[in-house]
């Protein structure tokens, strides 16, 4: 389904260097999509985007997400039927530290793409990433629903939350669905915003995120060291959330005005898994350092209801066997085999399930 559609569809994906960026064009040009991007370079070495050669496969386009004109420009240029927007300063901790440059990012950087979809007029969809942090959380254990109070205590959280309101004005003022003429040809695009759990899979390095924490601190013999072990949250492979963002693209493309909208993207739990859990089923050890300077939320769960109901998606990967693939992954990167090869071979196995609905 999604590989016939997306099929020499032009899709330019912000933050295509980034982990999940990484993933989604991996995801894109398996499907025979035309494949641009707009990012800084990538921020770790080793890092999946030179993993896979994605450098030479897509047309790649080194940017800050700040700068207006220049991405304009580029929008213009690549003339993209479906934009993917995940290009952002993606951690709670980080933004402790550099709160000007998160807000800066995350808010204004949304208003850029924003303005650059509504001055290109190839653009169809829109997709426009944010995060579970967005809700005002009483921390009471429930899982969000997408009409719930948006909040943010930490500066991270707060500019995602500012994010969903500038994403629902721009949607009124400027892509209201309700005066979209019905199909693809219409003068107008449809926007969303997805909002997804943790997500694991193998390649990130990011600083500040559990399963390369523990990558790490195996290979060097060590304890993982973790701030809160008891904390919640609703981890999903990478390849859940990212058949949510390709399947909504996909149904605003072909425009259908009832889909634009905010989206949960979660796993099923029938327990909610704590950061301890994730570790001991990773066969690693941990010492508690906590931090109490830099507050962060307990417990984080989303309800993907709605997402399962418009949609027709479902998650496909437990958290068993997503923390395996991803697990295998890495192992498999250790002992220095083709990583692009294995890499293609898991979303082909993951597309292979998915699509059999």
């Amino acid at each position: 389904m999604l590989g016939s559609f997306y099929q020499d569809k032009r899709v330019l994906v912000s933050g295509h260097t980034g982990f999940k960026g990484a993933w989604l064009c991996q995801m894109l040009l398996g499907m025979g999509a035309r494949v641009s991007g707009y990012a800084l370079e990538p921020d770790t070495e080793p890092n999946l985007y030179s993993i896979l050669k994605l450098e030479k496969r897509l047309t790649g386009h080194v940017g800050d997400i700040g700068r207006y004109e220049e991405l304009l420009e580029q929008v213009q240029k690549q003339k993209p039927e479906i934009v993917i927007h995940m290009a952002a300063q993606p951690l709670v901790r980080t933004s402790y530290d550099d709160p000007i440059y998160t807000y800066q990012t995350n808010v204004m950087g949304t208003v850029h793409m924003l303005e650059a979809v509504r001055h290109c007029p190839s653009v169809r969809a829109a997709v426009m990433i944010t995060t579970d942090k967005v809700y005002e959380n009483p921390e009471d254990g429930h899982a969000f629903r997408e009409n719930e109070p948006l909040g943010g205590y930490d500066p991270y959280s707060a500019s995602k939350a500012a994010d969903e309101i500038v994403i629902s004005s721009y949607m009124r003022s400027f892509f209201n669905p309700k005066e979209k003429p019905a199909g693809p040809s219409s003068p107008i695009p449809l926007i969303a915003s997805a909002r997804a759990g943790n997500v694991i899979g193998g390649g990130d390095w990011s600083t500040d995120r559990l399963i390369p924490d523990i990558i790490r601190a195996k290979a060097a013999g060590r304890a993982v060291a973790l701030r809160n072990p008891g904390s919640v949250r609703p981890w999903q492979h990478v390849l859940d959330p990212l058949y949510g963002y390709l399947l909504l693209g996909m149904r605003l493309h072909e425009g259908e005005g009832r889909v634009a909208g905010a989206y949960n993207f979660a796993p099923d739990e029938k327990q909610p898994i704590t950061v301890e859990q994730i570790v001991r089923r990773a066969g690693a050890e941990y010492r508690v350092q906590p931090d109490p300077a830099k507050h962060e939320a307990h417990t984080l769960r989303l309800d993907a209801g709605k997402a399962k109901k418009e949609l027709g998606w479902k998650p496909q990967l437990g958290i068993e066997e997503g923390l395996a693939w991803t697990l295998d992954w890495y192992a498999r990167h250790a002992a220095g085999e083709d990583m692009e090869s294995f890499t293609r071979a898991q979303i082909g196995q993951y597309l292979q399930r998915a699509e059999k609905k």
